[in-house]
């Protein structure tokens, strides 16, 4: 789905206007959640960004090139994903929590961002042929992907259970989506965990989860207001948003992206070795002491993820067994 049609389509299986901005001018893009006792995000062009300031100490960690250069190139996923990174209501310019927490990056190490919206396999191919700094597009720190990259963790990774409003169904385990019927993305950490979990119900004797897959995000929500489906499992930023802009779902419970074997962090992404990764924590633990970054993720929803500090380079998400 292109990005001109994502947020219309989810409109339409949500049954109220999600992303319509109000009013006539350009930076009018106030979205109102129907149901959500009137809480507005901003998606228009004008965001009017939570800026930093330039701490020396943090920008005297960069390497000559990137200070001489002055400006940091960042990649950010291409696809339309509310409300990670995703285009304003003028089509064109990116929004999001990933450019906002990049931008207080930036500007706490005293450089300009420059963002390059790039798919999912061309934003490390970026880093690797040297043409990005960093990737600010969620993620997720692994075992696998540390021999590569360097890591400075600013969001847990979490995954959530999006539920028909008022099911009053809460998900805690397995044994709380026996007999259910659940969508999921293929080939998602969720998806593992959900066929993990339809696994231990058949052992235990209960039923097992009926597993769906849409193509469509449109479709997704259309089999969750249907009842065609009970729940939907994906990422927790994109439920979130959801929730908060149709009013017509919640959330019926929150896990790590990592199952029981570690809770997952979302990362700023950098080539290994290149000299950036203690400066990009050095400026998250600034944006984080002085409150700025809270602010951030209160405007996206998604105070939920917040972290105490940085780390670089956190025990991962353990290799598959391929």
């Amino acid at each position: 789905m292109n990005r001109r049609t994502l947020t219309a389509a989810l409109a339409l299986a949500a049954g109220s206007v999600l992303l319509t901005a109000c009013g006539g001018g350009a930076s009018s893009g106030s979205t109102a959640a129907a149901g959500a006792s009137g809480t507005k995000i901003n998606t228009g062009p004008d965001q009017h960004r939570i800026r930093g300031t330039k701490d020396p100490k943090a920008a005297a960690l960069l390497p000559a090139r990137v200070r001489a250069a002055g400006s940091l190139r960042i990649g950010v996923g291409a696809e339309s994903t509310p409300p990670l990174s995703f285009y304003a209501s003028d089509d064109r310019t990116l929004i999001g929590v990933e450019e906002d927490i990049a931008t207080l990056v930036a500007d706490t190490l005293g450089l300009k961002p420059q963002f390059d919206p790039l798919s999912w396999e061309n934003l490390f191919v970026g880093l690797d042929s040297g043409k990005l700094d960093a990737v600010f597009a969620n993620v997720t720190v692994t075992e696998e992907r540390k021999e590569k990259y360097d890591f400075a963790t600013y969001r847990l990774d979490e995954l959530a259970m999006e539920a028909k409003k008022g099911s009053g169904w809460k998900v805690h385990g397995a044994k709380d989506v026996a007999g259910k019927t659940i969508a999921v993305s293929s080939g998602t950490n969720q998806e593992k965990i959900l066929v993990d979990w339809s696994e231990q119900n058949e052992k235990a004797g209960r039923e097992p989860v009926g597993i769906k897959y849409f193509q469509k995000a449109s479709d997704t929500y259309l089999a969750l207001q249907s009842g065609r489906i009970d729940g939907y499992f994906g990422p927790n930023p994109s439920v979130a948003y959801h929730v908060h802009t149709a009013g017509q779902t919640e959330n019926a419970g929150t896990f790590s992206g990592g199952g029981k074997s570690v809770q997952g962090k979302i990362a700023a992404t950098t080539k290994k070795d290149s000299g950036l990764v203690k400066a990009y924590a050095a400026a998250l633990r600034k944006v984080i002491d002085n409150g700025r970054y809270g602010k951030v993720l209160a405007r996206w929803g998604l105070t939920a993820e917040a972290l105490e500090t940085s780390q670089i380079n956190p025990p991962g998400l353990p290799r598959t067994a391929n």
